[in-house]
């Protein structure tokens, strides 16, 4: 979950799991926590006897931590950092769910032997509460939150993410996923993209037919234009301070993936037939994570 205050002066990435190796004795819970200004990582394990989920909803408990779509509970300390306080969520922005399409990731979330699973709990949302990181207490009542999931065997080979829901007009939030795909014995780029603008939801992914036009890959800069039947999404992505987080592998969490919370990107929707321009907009605050051989998805 990402959490930024109503000043925009701090923001964090606060990242609850669960890692389970072939290695059991490997096997553990963690919260991990970005924090945006300063790029520091904090990695707090617990062992799995300490880890209560609900089956019917997000209620996930590690240590005395807790997690839920209505707010979060942390008391955190490892290394030298120690960060506690509780927050509630109010507000959230929530990608429509069917039978069909049971979240972001449509038919595909159906399928039984997907390397990676990603779902959606709020695209935005309105935060109250306070925490207390270091010693100083941090107001975040009145900020924006951003929540997701991922689950499976290892991240994609190759990927890339984007979110933001800090855009110049209050009420947009963004989030884009594109990825190496493994599928039986071949793999493929899936996309899954999402602009919330207006009360009205954008979707561009692989199941709705839409297509990558463009993608390109730089140091500072990532690129891309998505079409659909009706739309164009043109989208530059600007990367900024990024701090190491530790991901996921067959081995256990030992990859290493390097997050920003501070990039900036720019959206442009418009329509095929008239052109008509519907968003152009800086979303500030980005979270940008492109890790993996990226020339792969290049078009």
């Amino acid at each position: 979950m990402k959490l930024v205050d109503a000043f925009e002066r701090h923001r964090l990435a606060v990242i609850p799991g669960i890692s389970l190796c072939r290695d059991a004795a490997q096997s553990h819970a963690f919260v991990q926590v970005l924090h945006g200004e300063s790029g520091r990582t904090l990695y707090s394990p617990y062992p799995l006897a300490q880890v209560h989920a609900e089956e019917k909803c997000f209620d996930l408990t590690i240590g005395p931590n807790r997690f839920t779509s209505q707010g979060v509970e942390l008391d955190l300390k490892a290394q030298d950092w120690r960060i506690t306080g509780l927050l509630s969520f109010s507000e959230p922005v929530s990608w429509p769910k069917t039978w069909r399409a049971p979240g972001v990731m449509g038919w595909y979330a159906w399928a039984p032997f997907m390397q990676c699973y990603h779902g959606s709990l709020s695209l935005d949302h309105t935060i109250h509460g306070s925490l207390t990181i270091q010693g100083e207490r941090v107001d975040l009542t009145g900020g924006r939150g951003y929540m997701e999931k991922d689950w499976g065997r290892s991240f994609p080979s190759a990927y890339i993410w984007l979110q933001s829901n800090h855009f110049e007009k209050p009420g947009t939030s963004f989030t884009a996923s594109i990825a190496v795909i493994p599928w039986l014995r071949r793999s493929f780029t899936g996309f899954l993209i999402g602009v919330h603008h207006e009360q009205k939801l954008y979707t561009f992914a692989t199941y709705t037919g839409a297509v990558i036009e463009k993608l390109v890959v730089g140091d500072r800069e990532i690129n891309f234009v998505i079409c659909s039947s009706d739309y164009r999404l043109t989208v530059q992505a600007f990367r900024a301070l990024t701090g190491s987080l530790q991901a996921p592998a067959a081995t256990g969490m030992t990859n290493r993936i390097a997050e920003t919370l501070g990039g900036k990107v720019r959206l442009r929707l418009q329509t095929i037939r008239e052109g008509r321009i519907l968003l152009e907009q800086m979303g500030r605050h980005a979270g940008i994570d492109a890790a993996g051989d990226l020339q792969r998805l290049a078009v």
